[in-house]
């Protein structure tokens, strides 16, 4: 049985400041949190409003370390070097997404392996016009290639002060008609797509 990496001190210590600020002054709620801790290995997408985002989630999955996918960026934003310093401590695996960076699909594979949860934002970035605009496509490649369960997560605004976010962890999605039909163009945009429905159905069934 693969046995996740135990949490680190770090992890441990940034995650809990976090929940402090869940509880507080930027408060957010959890919905179905309990579906975090389904046995992995699996892989959790979630959009993406906040840098927060990680961090929120990651205190509510009590059974696991999320390695979460970033961009690379975050390591030369000069301004926030304590962001920078805890990135590199977290085990993060850093990505450039203007280019083919194998290493880093080599990481979440290796990840995927030993048992972990890999944490992806499909959408690549905090500022799409809308919920899911677009997926990137790498998101489905690195599914398709480690052919685990997706478990998609949905929160519904930018986490602020004193106003409640709510974060609703959805139902496992179910990749292995895709995987079955092997790796190409037409898997990966179907993957895209039904990632997108299963977000736009998320929010749809809430309001």
């Amino acid at each position: 049985e693969n046995k996740p990496v135990k949490k680190n001190l770090y992890y441990s210590f940034v995650i809990s400041l976090a929940g402090i600020l869940k509880r507080t002054i930027m408060p957010a709620k959890f919905h179905n949190k309990e579906r975090l801790n389904m046995d992995a290995p699996y892989i959790l997408i979630s959009n993406h409003n906040s840098m927060l985002d990680p961090l929120y989630i990651s205190h509510a999955c009590k059974r696991y370390q999320i390695r979460w996918l970033g961009k690379k960026e975050i390591l030369k934003i000069s301004k926030m070097p304590v962001i920078c310093w805890f990135a590199k401590k977290m085990n993060m695996i850093h990505v450039d997404r203007h280019n083919s960076d194998m290493a880093a699909m080599r990481q979440c594979m290796a990840s995927i392996k030993s048992g972990e949860v890999l944490g992806i934002f499909p959408e690549g970035t905090r500022h799409q016009p809308s919920l899911m605009h677009e997926v990137e496509s790498g998101t489905a490649f690195i599914a398709l290639r480690a052919g685990v369960p997706l478990l998609p997560v949905y929160t519904t605004r930018r986490i602020s002060f004193f106003r409640r976010a709510h974060t609703y962890v959805g139902q496992p999605m179910d990749i292995s008609d895709l995987k079955a039909q092997g790796m190409n163009t037409e898997t990966v945009e179907t993957l895209c797509k039904r990632i997108q429905e299963t977000f736009w159905k998320m929010r749809e069934n809430i309001k």
